[in-house]
């Protein structure tokens, strides 16, 4: 199992080892050990979800606020995604900024998102399933949105499917009326870096 940090701090590409033979593939998606290794702090498992998305569905971006937020370890066993992170913490050296990591069923990577972190994906084929562990369960009052089409964060959303043929975004309609990222920094929505800090060093003691 091999960790990388994306170019968002706080959030790490996870590559499973795949054991195959003629019965078909085992790998382990979640190894306690190694994520403590890279991450510095257990993950406090307090909910697993799963969505299963059509093709060019967006769901996100989504985050909640600190404490405790929602730490979210994603991965995609079934069809594939492109997953993205974006830093939303106010005060950040990366504030703005995203990354994106292809969640498949074929190299059956993870990724990791901290507190403080928004997070979407995109699904590139009709059923594509997008397993959660969250740190934190959910609560409605806690939790916002960011529009993902906002062109200040301006994610580079796929065009095309994993066929090849033309992918036509779908968003909620939560999602399309969600404020973008100025707007939610102006209305006091985000969470400041210097708080994530804090609290991530409280989950290291």
């Amino acid at each position: 199992m091999e960790f990388r940090e994306l170019t968002v701090p706080g959030a790490w590409e996870i590559t499973p080892k795949q054991f195959g033979d003629p019965r078909g593939v085992f790998l382990e998606w979640f190894k306690d050990g190694p994520f403590v290794e890279a991450v510095g702090h257990p993950l406090d498992l307090r909910q697993a979800n799963a969505s299963v998305s059509a093709a060019g569905v967006v769901r996100g971006i989504h985050f909640a606020d600190v404490p405790p937020s929602q730490a979210k370890y994603v991965t995609c066993p079934s069809g594939a995604v492109l997953d993205i992170v974006v830093d939303i913490r106010v005060g950040s050296p990366t504030f703005g900024q995203w990354d994106s990591v292809l969640l498949d069923d074929v190299d059956r990577r993870a990724i990791y998102l901290s507190e403080g972190l928004g997070h979407a994906f995109c699904s590139l084929e009709d059923d594509s399933t997008v397993m959660y562990l969250c740190s934190a369960p959910y609560a409605p009052g806690r939790e916002h949105g960011i529009n993902p089409l906002d062109a200040t964060v301006g994610i580079t959303w796929p065009d095309t499917g994993r066929n090849g043929e033309p992918l036509e975004l779908l968003l909620s309609e939560k999602d399309t009326a969600a404020p973008g990222l100025r707007e939610a920094e102006e209305q006091g929505l985000l969470p400041r870096f210097d708080d994530v800090q804090d609290f991530l060093a409280s989950l290291r003691r």
